[in-house]
């Protein structure tokens, strides 16, 4: 997890994207408080007249899809600006520790919670 996006580093600029990439993992452990997973609806557009999609959380932990609500989350939590799609694509989310190990040649290191 990053603290703050890169601003303990001594090259921070506001402006320019210095922060680290973050990879979760054991995604699909998520838990939803109160009525969420059968309340909160996920939605996408094609962009074509019609073209809204609908999906349910319910649904979505059902298809083994927990990494998209874990990656919803968190995206929706950055700034909204331009650096918010070059920040997003530093995240990698799993779900489950096997995806842990496409990144073992960088030498990953777990921050304690």
């Amino acid at each position: 997890m990053v603290r703050g996006g890169g601003k303990d580093k001594p090259v921070f600029t506001p402006a320019m994207d210095t922060g680290d990439h973050v990879i979760v993992i054991n995604a699909d452990q998520i838990k939803l408080t109160g009525n969420k997973l059968e309340q909160k609806v996920y939605q996408s557009h094609s962009g074509f007249p019609g073209g809204l999609k609908e999906v349910p959380a319910k649904r979505l932990k059902a298809q083994q899809r927990a990494d998209r609500i874990v990656r919803e989350a968190i995206v929706g939590m950055l700034p909204k600006n331009k650096l918010q799609a070059r920040r997003a694509r530093k995240l990698r989310v799993y779900l489950d520790a096997e995806g842990l190990k496409r990144h073992s040649g960088q030498k990953p290191q777990p921050l304690a919670l």
